[in-house]
């Protein structure tokens, strides 16, 4: 079955594999000129709005930070239509009053990482504006969600993304914290990157788990991380469905993020060969054409 109108995507993460109430319509295994996704793409109705659900790790958390296949898995996601694309993750807090167990929805970034392509267009020039990374237009739907199912949510917060797979020092935890970051974590970048440079409308919402290594601890625990992780699916997956019943589809058109790349090709159209065409045509098609001088 070919799939081509899903307008709403979810990438889950750590603890988060499938979501409750969906009905399986599909499951898709798409190969992307970047390779294959951290998994097959569940295809599946809430309600009457599609979804597309993909685990970022893979089930059985089978990739690292550093390893996942992220532009695979905007790629695939894309070619299915998403345009709205939510996420979970979960971070460390570098603030007291983002307890654990506390739900953030940032609205900055850093990035911290290291080893990890982060753009499409290795083989042309291409700039997207980056100023806000989670998009407004979705962040407000995650906020008005948390509210409306009285879960304790942060607005706003700048999210440092750091290489991984270790844990912060302590020297760098209290750089962060310097900095007026309010969380850390490992999956947001390049995914947010990525995510724009495929015009999509992109926002996350983080599951605090711990303080980093800011306060009297010494590491972060592995075990109570994921404890904190597990206590939150229940109430991830209840905002996650009103978030896919919320989302307002018929502002795709007007959404700054669908037009991100409308003037950032650098590229000349007939300096664009072929193999670089079959990887970004997927998004640049509606701007440029080839042949054309």
């Amino acid at each position: 079955m070919m799939h081509s109108d899903v307008k709403i995507g979810i990438i889950g993460g750590s603890g988060l594999y499938e979501i409750d109430g969906l009905e399986i319509l599909d499951e898709v295994t798409i190969e992307t000129p970047f390779g294959m996704p951290s998994d097959k793409i569940v295809i599946g109705l809430l309600g009457d709005r599609k979804v597309a659900f993909l685990p970022r790790h893979g089930r059985g958390h089978r990739y690292n930070p550093t390893q996942i296949p992220v532009r695979a898995n905007i790629w695939a996601l894309k070619s299915l239509g998403v345009f709205w694309l939510a996420t979970v993750s979960a971070v460390g807090s570098l603030r007291r009053e983002i307890e654990p167990r506390h739900f953030v929805i940032p609205d900055q970034a850093i990035d911290r990482t290291r080893n990890r392509v982060d753009t499409f267009y290795d083989d042309l020039a291409v700039h997207v504006g980056f100023s806000h990374p989670f998009h407004p237009d979705l962040r407000s739907v995650l906020l008005e969600a948390c509210a409306a199912e009285g879960v304790t949510h942060h607005d706003g917060g700048t999210y440092v993304c750091m290489e991984g797979p270790l844990f912060s020092t302590k020297a760098e935890s209290e750089l962060h914290r310097s900095w007026g970051a309010s969380i850390i974590g490992m999956t947001a970048l390049p995914e947010a990157k990525l995510a724009r440079e495929a015009e999509m409308c992109y926002a996350s919402i983080c599951l605090a788990t711990d303080y980093d290594v800011w306060t009297d601890e010494d590491h972060v625990d592995i075990n109570s991380v994921m404890a904190n992780v597990h206590a939150n699916v229940t109430k991830v997956r209840a905002v996650l469905k009103r978030v896919i019943a919320t989302i307002p589809l018929e502002k795709e058109a007007t959404s700054e993020a669908s037009s991100a790349l409308q003037f950032a090709n650098m590229t000349k159209p007939e300096f664009i060969t072929d193999e670089a065409w079959a990887k970004v045509g997927l998004f640049l098609g509606k701007y440029v054409k080839r042949g054309e001088a």
